[in-house]
């Protein structure tokens, strides 16, 4: 009986070998769809990637309501697939009561943190990519008034905002930030119209650059901006080809990259705990391609570089709004 033991204990083991060898990742995208231009769309296009790069193929689900979340996390580890990422801080309470029922499965969810022995936070520093597009709102600006549109109503969102508005103020202590948010539910991240509202509210006000940090109602903020004949600012994909000549940067979030080294990496190379991705790391940033280069001038851009150098060596300290609920530059 002892050899027989052994003899299946071992081919328990293979077997659990050969899974994780063979094992799929897969990606739970967020609320706004994987073709949001911005959030979600960047994490697709860095699964995307991988499949090219490797081809390899890996499961996907959408949510398409709140009342999903549990449901499709679960389905996920069921059909096996190892690495999961998920995507958004609003899946953060669910993998807290997911992820000890699956402990084989290893789970990262982007945008927030979980403590979990299987699973991995990956989270960024919005707040400095987002002081350097406020400086270059506030450099560009003419009107000495530029505005910020958020999503939904939450510290992440401000975190973004406070940014913005350290960065612009950096860049012209005059200057007047007016800020809004599209809503206090998740519908806040798909609603164009009321964004584009939003945005031309503020054009009313006198802002003549609008930062939209908003996922797929970032559209709506994008359009009104150009519409109206002022500059927007696009968020955590590069969104300067929307709009040219008048998106006049994006603030990178590499939500792509993120999605992309998991997937690479698969189980072995999955460590759980916490990631930052910082502008030191190229998590965040700013973009400057053909559709926007001429609207960045040498002025400009060595005033950002200068101000991005010194984030890096620790000279200059973006605070960020989620240390404390608080921010220095803005009202909320």
């Amino acid at each position: 009986m002892t050899l027989l033991k052994s003899f299946l204990s071992a081919g328990a083991v293979f077997a659990v070998s050969a899974a994780a060898a063979i094992a799929e990742p897969g990606l739970i995208i967020d609320l706004g769809g994987k073709f949001d231009k911005s959030f979600n769309e960047s994490a697709f296009n860095g699964a995307t990637r991988w499949v090219e790069e490797t081809g390899g193929e890996y499961l996907e689900t959408e949510l398409q309501s709140e009342a999903q979340r549990e449901q499709n996390m679960r389905r996920m580890a069921e059909r096996g697939a190892n690495p999961i990422v998920v995507l958004g801080f609003a899946n953060a309470s669910t993998l807290e009561v997911v992820a000890p029922d699956y402990p084989d499965t290893m789970f990262a969810i982007v945008d927030s943190v979980v403590d979990q022995p299987n699973v991995k936070s990956i989270v960024f520093s919005e707040h400095e990519g987002s002081f350097l597009v406020g400086m270059i709102a506030g450099l560009k600006s003419e009107s000495g008034t530029v505005g910020f549109v958020g999503g939904m109503d939450v510290p992440l969102i401000r975190k973004f905002a406070c940014g913005y508005a350290q960065g612009v103020k950096a860049a012209n202590p005059d200057a007047t930030v007016i800020s809004s948010m599209t809503g206090t539910t998740p519908t806040a991240w798909n609603d164009p119209v009321k964004g584009g509202e939003l945005a031309k509210a503020q054009v009313s006000q006198g802002a003549d650059v609008i930062y939209a940090a908003a996922g797929g109602t970032g559209v709506g903020i994008l359009q009104a901006a150009a519409d109206e004949g002022v500059f927007s600012i696009g968020v955590d994909s590069n969104q300067n080809f929307m709009h040219p000549g008048s998106v006049l940067t994006s603030m990178l979030k590499r939500v792509d990259n993120a999605v992309y080294e998991v997937f690479t990496g698969g189980l072995e190379g999955f460590e759980p705990g916490i990631t930052v991705l910082d502008l030191e790391s190229e998590g965040v940033g700013y973009a400057v391609d053909e559709f926007n280069e001429e609207l960045i001038t040498d002025e400009i851009s060595s005033a950002v570089e200068e101000a991005k150098a010194g984030i890096i060596a620790g000279e200059i300290e973006v605070h960020d709004y989620t240390s404390n609920d608080s921010c220095p530059a803005l009202t909320f």
